[in-house]
């Protein structure tokens, strides 16, 4: 195994774990919403090495990091509004706010999301293994992570909506 595959893929899943907790802890100012298309993967070579599997974790842990720095400051403000505008106290706050980050869909998005994540971490660790690169592989990964992207920016655009929804009550 490779110990950077390895690394990154944990990586992946500190950062998805830490959005759920960061959207409801300190706030930092807020920037604008913007949800970013995917850095576009490169292109698939003829031939692929080791190095490869390991840049394309590299690769969707840095996508990730950016959707989650984006997003996270105006969902953290739009909270912050939505605790103005209900007279919320800080604990009634983490209660009230809760639904907002966890409910059924976010679940299912979750579900889907780790699933992803055992899949790309597996078939990294494999790739970067394997004594002959496997390019079909490596492009299979490449396009798990692409999903992983969409599904969390899909996640953060319910999220979204649903406290829009709830603002404009």
């Amino acid at each position: 195994m490779r110990p950077k595959v390895v690394a990154a893929a944990k990586f992946l899943g500190v950062i998805l774990a830490a959005t759920l907790g960061a959207a409801l802890g300190a706030f930092p100012p807020a920037q604008a919403q913007d949800t970013p298309e995917a850095p576009a993967a490169p292109p698939e070579p003829a031939t692929c090495t080791k190095v490869e599997f390991e840049s394309a974790v590299d690769h969707a842990a840095e996508s990730l990091r950016d959707l989650n720095n984006k997003n996270r400051p105006e969902f953290q403000a739009k909270l912050r509004q939505l605790k103005e505008k209900r007279g919320w106290n800080d604990n009634q706050f983490l209660k009230e706010a809760a639904p907002f980050v966890k409910d059924n869909e976010i679940t299912v998005y979750d579900t889907k999301t780790n699933e992803l994540l055992a899949s790309i971490s597996s078939m990294g660790q494999e790739g970067a293994s394997a004594a002959e690169p496997n390019c079909s592989m490596l492009a299979e990964l490449r396009g798990l992570m692409q999903v992983l992207i969409d599904t969390q920016a899909s996640k953060w655009s319910y999220m979204f909506k649903k406290l829009d929804t709830e603002l404009t009550k």
